[in-house]
């Protein structure tokens, strides 16, 4: 996907987030989404959408049969008219998650993502305290491993990686 949904404030509807914590790459659109009913106050919240996709189908549709002769040469071809129509094949998808707010995101935080991410075979190269395509391509090759299919980091995620403390308040 071209662009990337990434939640940045709860605060504001957009917010500018530092450099530092990220690689001027143009394809970061910063966002928030609305969390749902009964989110916690202060919580961030993303969105990743997945498109829907379509089939083409093209066939042709007979107008007029041929027309033969009595010796069985044709007169007239047969007329035919193209038609294509769309079917949907796989239904859109939105899911809202809970994510790290972006103030969250410093430098220290984002190097000890990548640290997680190589111990587990998902981030090669050095670490660097910014997130860029080499570290949004590991955070979704950890995550689709847990049938999350986005390069935008789950709080939930970001626990099993033992970056976020759990929150024993909201465990009941």
């Amino acid at each position: 996907m071209a662009s990337l949904y990434f939640v940045a404030s709860c605060a504001a509807p957009l917010e500018t987030v530092a450099q530092a914590a990220f690689n001027d790459e143009h394809e970061l659109v910063y966002t928030r989404s609305t969390p749902p009913p009964g989110a916690k106050e202060g919580s961030c919240w993303g969105k990743h959408v997945t498109p829907a996709e379509l089939e083409t189908f093209t066939h042709q549709i007979q107008l007029q049969p041929a027309e033969f002769r009595t010796d069985s040469t044709v007169s007239a071809p047969a007329v035919y008219k193209t038609e294509t129509s769309q079917r949907i094949t796989k239904e859109r998808r939105e899911l809202s998650f809970e994510t790290p707010c972006a103030l969250a995101l410093t430098p220290e935080f984002v190097e000890s993502l990548q640290r997680a991410l190589k111990a587990r075979g998902r981030f090669h190269g050095s670490v660097y305290g910014y997130i860029n395509a080499r570290t949004r391509s590991a955070i979704r090759k950890y995550q689709a491993s847990q049938g999350l299919d986005s390069s935008i980091l789950f709080v939930a995620a970001a626990r099993r990686l033992g970056l976020v403390a759990y929150d024993f308040e909201d465990d009941g």
